[in-house]
C-alpha cells in the first residue's frame, strides 16, 4: 500500500474514499464570504450572533424564532433533550442547513439568511464531530494537516507540532487512528478542527463514545484547551454535567427555542421556567401559598426569598421548587420523613423521602449518615433561592 502525506501536496488535500468531508474550514478571511456591503454595525466582540432563525424540514418546524450570541473567546452551550432541535442549530451555524427565517452572523458578516447561504467551507468555522471522523488511512499528523493545505509545507508541520502540543499527544503524529484510544482520538479530532485557527468552533456531542470517568475528565481539559487557544466555541450537548464542565454560558432548549441563557449556577439557582427547573438538576415542585411579599408556606415551612419571587401579579397558589441539597438531615430536628430509597453516591446519599402527608422530597447527606430505607430521619429546610411558579 501507497501512503500519502499531506506534508508532500501543496495544492490539494488527500483523498478518502469512504470518509466523510473534512469538519475544518478553510483558512479563508470571514470577510470573503459575502459582499462588502453587506456587513453590519455587530460589536467587534461578538464572533456569533444568532438572530430570530427559523427552520424547518417539508411541513415540521424544527426551531423557531431562536436567539443568541457569543462573544469572542467565550464557550457557549446548547443543552436540551433529544429531539430539541440543538444539533439542527448547529448544523445552521456551519452552513449545512438553509434557514426559512432570521439570519446567522459570524465576525460581523451575515452568513446565512432566507436567500444567502455562504457554503461552510467560507465560514472560517471548525467542527468536531461525535464519531470524531479521522481518516482511517491517514496518520495522526496528516489528519491534522489536512485543513492546512493552503500553507507552506513548513508551516503545516509547524502547525501539526503545535496543536498536537496543545493536546498532549507531542510525538504521536506517526501513529494511526486505528492505534489510539477513544480519548486520543478525540483530542485529534480538535486538533484537526482548532489547526486552522477557525473563528468559531462547533462540537456536536463531542464526549457522548467515552465512558462516564473519561467523559468527565476530558470536558474538563477540552475547555482547558480552548481557553488556552481563545477559542470561541459552541457545545452541543444532552448532558448536564458536559455542559457545566465547558461551559461559560448555556442555553437549554426545549421545541426547537431557548427557554433560558446563562450560567450554570443561574440555571440551577434561578430557572426561567418550569421546564429548566425540572431539567437541570434534580428536584421536587411541592405545593404552596404566597403569604407575603418575599415568602411562602409550604409543608416543610415558611420560606423567605432574598430576592422576592419572580411571579405574576395577585398568583397565591404556587409550586416551590425544592432541590436535594435544600433538605438538611438533623436527628435534632422536629420535622420528620421516611426513607423511601437510598442512593449511595461514595461521599455523600441520595435519600428520598416521605413526608406526613405523603409528598416526597429528596435530600442529599454526607455518606456517613448511613440509614436504612423505612428509618424516619430527622430533617430541616434551607432554601437560600426560593423559586416558586404558578401552578
Amino acid at each position: 500500500m501507497i501512503r500519502m502525506s499531506a506534508f508532500d501536496l501543496d495544492t490539494a488535500p488527500p483523498t478518502a474514499p469512504t470518509a466523510p468531508a473534512a469538519p475544518t474550514a478553510s483558512a479563508e478571511p470571514a470577510a470573503a464570504a459575502v459582499p462588502a456591503a453587506a456587513s453590519t454595525s455587530v460589536p467587534p466582540d461578538l464572533v456569533l450572533e444568532v438572530e430570530h432563525i427559523r427552520h424547518g424540514f417539508d411541513s415540521q418546524i424544527v426551531i423557531e424564532d431562536l436567539s443568541f450570541s457569543l462573544a469572542r473567546g467565550s464557550i457557549g452551550c446548547l443543552l436540551g433533550p433529544s429531539g430539541c432541535g440543538k444539533t439542527t442549530v448547529l448544523r445552521a451555524i456551519a452552513g449545512f442547513e438553509p434557514l426559512r427565517a432570521g439570519r446567522i452572523v459570524l465576525d460581523g458578516q451575515p452568513v446565512s439568511a432566507p436567500g444567502l447561504a455562504v457554503p461552510p467551507e467560507r465560514r472560517r468555522v471548525g467542527m468536531v464531530f461525535q464519531d470524531y471522523a479521522l481518516f482511517p488511512h491517514l496518520s495522526v499528523a496528516d489528519n491534522i494537516a489536512f485543513g492546512l493545505h493552503r500553507d507552506s509545507r513548513q508551516a503545516r508541520r509547524e502547525r501539526v507540532a503545535e496543536v498536537l502540543e496543545l493536546v498532549g499527544l507531542a510525538g504521536a503524529g506517526a501513529r494511526f487512528p486505528h492505534e489510539l484510544s477513544g480519548g486520543q482520538q478525540q483530542r485529534v479530532a480538535l486538533a484537526r478542527a482548532l489547526a486552522p485557527r477557525p473563528e468559531l468552533l462547533l462540537l456536536d456531542e463531542p464526549f457522548s463514545n467515552l465512558d462516564v470517568d473519561l467523559r468527565e475528565r476530558l470536558s474538563l481539559e477540552v475547555r482547558a484547551i480552548l481557553k488556552a487557544q481563545g477559542a470561541t466555541a459552541i457545545l452541543v450537548t444532552h448532558d448536564q454535567l458536559e455542559a457545566f464542565a465547558m461551559a461559560d454560558e448555556i442555553g437549554v432548549m426545549h421545541a426547537g427555542a431557548i427557554e433560558q441563557w446563562g450560567t450554570a449556577h443561574q440555571l440551577y439557582h434561578k430557572p426561567a421556567t418550569r421546564f429548566v427547573g425540572d431539567f437541570i438538576g434534580q428536584g421536587v415542585l411541592m405545593p404552596a401559598r404566597v403569604t407575603a411579599p418575599g415568602q411562602l408556606d409550604c409543608e416543610l415551612g415558611t420560606l423567605h426569598s432574598r430576592d422576592g419571587l419572580a411571579l405574576p401579579p395577585g398568583v397565591a397558589e404556587v409550586d416551590v421548587l425544592i432541590r436535594p441539597d435544600d433538605i438538611l438531615h438533623d436527628d435534632a430536628s422536629a420535622l420528620r420523613a421516611q426513607i423511601l430509597h437510598k442512593a449511595f453516591r461514595g461521599a455523600e446519599i441520595l435519600y428520598t423521602l416521605r413526608l406526613a402527608s405523603g409528598g416526597r422530597v429528596l435530600s442529599l447527606a454526607p455518606s456517613h449518615h448511613d440509614h436504612g430505607v423505612g428509618d424516619w430521619i430527622g430533617i430541616r429546610v434551607e432554601v437560600d433561592d426560593v423559586v416558586a411558579f404558578p401552578r
